[in-house]
């Protein structure tokens, strides 16, 4: 696939330098561009679900990228991802959920997954999302959802500390009843570096190095 130019769709501009390294390492002259708007996000999180203008807005965004001239466009959002898998049945060009490749290694890798996330409305998206990744592929799984309540509060909060100690406790707790765990967010993906060799028992997945890896596999089919 004649990838030229790559389309992003954030809602935290924090993601932008995340890929736009990622994209510079494994898609060496492809064009990216970014379109930022933390609203979607906040809006998710104040309601505590993806709404119909939320989701409306994020279609638009992805028609937006679509007019802006991008070969592919991947949403970096694990919360909004219904709204992207509708988007991709209204545009001409292949879209992308971040999570996706992801939930397909994970598949993949083992029968019992376990997924990790600090807010609820990305836990359940990206649990549906492996659900239905292993029924396309034809696998029984055994999926284990773990929430880390009070993480994400933390982390807003910027006591950072709390935020790492408590999604270090959940992980090491969950690789204990698992094959491979999913980070439901990115911001999780740090945490990973920090704990002992001993306790990283199995896989632990984060999105968008998986999912710019995937593009690149694109680009040489």
């Amino acid at each position: 696939m004649k990838i030229k130019t790559l389309g992003l769709v954030h809602t935290s501009a924090t993601l932008v330098p995340v890929f736009q390294k990622l994209c510079a390492d494994y898609l060496p002259g492809v064009n990216v561009f970014n379109i930022v708007d933390d609203s979607l996000i906040k809006d998710v999180i104040s309601k505590n679900e993806l709404t119909n203008n939320t989701a409306r807005r994020v279609v638009d965004y992805v028609g937006s990228a679509e007019a802006a001239g991008a070969d592919l466009i991947m949403v970096t959002c694990s919360s909004i991802g219904s709204a992207v898998e509708a988007s991709a049945a209204l545009t001409n060009v292949p879209v992308l959920r971040v999570d996706q490749p992801m939930a397909d290694i994970a598949v993949q890798t083992g029968s019992r997954i376990g997924v990790i996330a600090t807010l609820p409305t990305t836990l359940e998206p990206t649990s549906d999302l492996v659900r239905r990744r292993a029924v396309a592929a034809g696998k029984q799984i055994a999926l284990t959802s773990r929430l880390c309540e009070g993480a994400f509060e933390a982390l807003m909060s910027g006591d950072t500390d709390k935020h790492d100690s408590m999604v270090a406790k959940a992980l090491i707790e969950l690789s204990a009843e698992v094959d491979v765990i999913v980070l439901a967010q990115a911001s999780m993906a740090r945490v990973v570096d920090t704990l002992p060799e001993a306790d990283k028992r199995v896989p632990i997945l984060a999105s968008p190095g998986l999912a710019v890896k995937h593009i690149a596999d694109l680009t040489k089919e």
